[in-house]
Order: C-alpha cells, then structure tokens, then sequence
C-alpha cells in the first residue's frame, strides 16, 4: 500500500514539476523556423563568425554537443535512462517541450557516456561537424535508436528534438 502511495505521490509530483516548467520555457522567439532547414540556415550564418558563450561550454564544447546527440540518434547513444523513464517521464518531458516549441535543460550537462567534447578542437571544425551531423540526420532514411531520455521518437520528432535542443544551447552563444 505504501509503495503504491509513494508512486502516485511520485507521479503527481512529476506532472506538476513539468507543468510548472512548461510555463517557465522561454516564449521569445526561435533564431529560425523550428525545422531542420531553420536549424541549418542559423548554422550557416555563424559560419566565420568569432563567437563567445555567456557561461558554460565554449561554442566549439556546444556544437560537438549538439553533433554528438544528432549523430547518437542514428548510431545509438552510450547510455540510456532506464526504460521505466523512457516510457514515462522522458517522454512526457518531450511532448511539453514540443507543444511549447522551446526546449530548457542543463546547458552543461553532458550526453551520459558521450566522448569528451574536445574532438574536433576548433570551432569551426565542430560547428562543420555540426552542419554534416543535421546533413546526415535530414537524409537519413533507416530506423532511429531511441533517445536516451525521451525513448522512441519518430524522425520527424527526432528533427523537433535536435532543433530545439541546437535552440536550446544557442540561447547563450554571442558574436565575439
């Protein structure tokens, strides 16, 4: 019976958790229309660009972050959540984001299992990596793995995800 109780409690929590932060998203606008051809053009406009990052990870640390979430969501990420999460919270995290169009997350916090952030070392060998991980994700044609946290995503939602996730991170990235 207790078990029971604390798992009600638990749930009620997390929705509630979630509902408040739906409100808090940002509702300014997005630097581009929320699809991957939006997620490319603002790309290709810090392209030669000399950029800073208002705290955190440096833009070259960002855009490998970035590629490695795009590139993990055809190959298969390292470590996923655990599937009660997957089925449950994560995906309920998701739709939040998606309705409200603006994803908020820890901006320093690292893909579980993902490969330091310094490959490659200058920012405009990982904002190209970035360019090629969405070329790639755009033509991809197979099956995706799920997301780490979110669980099976078709790739139209997987394109959502990124999008707002790239969004996310280029909320504290500035010309120099």
């Amino acid at each position: 019976m207790q078990r029971r109780t604390v798992l009600k409690g638990a749930a009620l929590g997390s929705l509630a958790a979630l509902g408040a932060g739906y409100w808090a998203l940002p509702t300014g606008p997005a630097p581009a229309a929320l699809s991957l051809e939006g997620a490319q053009q603002v790309l290709a406009e810090l392209v030669d660009k000399k950029l800073v990052s208002l705290k955190g990870w440096s833009p070259t640390e960002v855009f490998n972050h970035c590629a490695q979430s795009i590139e993990y969501s055809i190959s298969g990420y390292p470590e996923l959540k655990p599937a009660w999460f997957r089925g449950s919270v994560g995906p309920l995290a998701f739709s939040v984001f998606a309705a409200r169009g603006a994803m908020r997350h820890p901006l320093d916090e690292a893909i579980p299992g993902a490969a330091p952030l310094n490959q490659p070392g200058s920012q405009a060998q990982a904002l190209q990596r970035l360019q090629q991980a969405f070329a790639d994700f755009a033509a991809y044609q197979g099956e995706l793995q799920p997301h780490f946290a979110y669980g099976a995503l078709s790739h139209a939602d997987y394109a959502q995800a990124h999008v707002l996730h790239l969004y996310n991170h280029l909320s504290l990235i500035r010309p120099a």
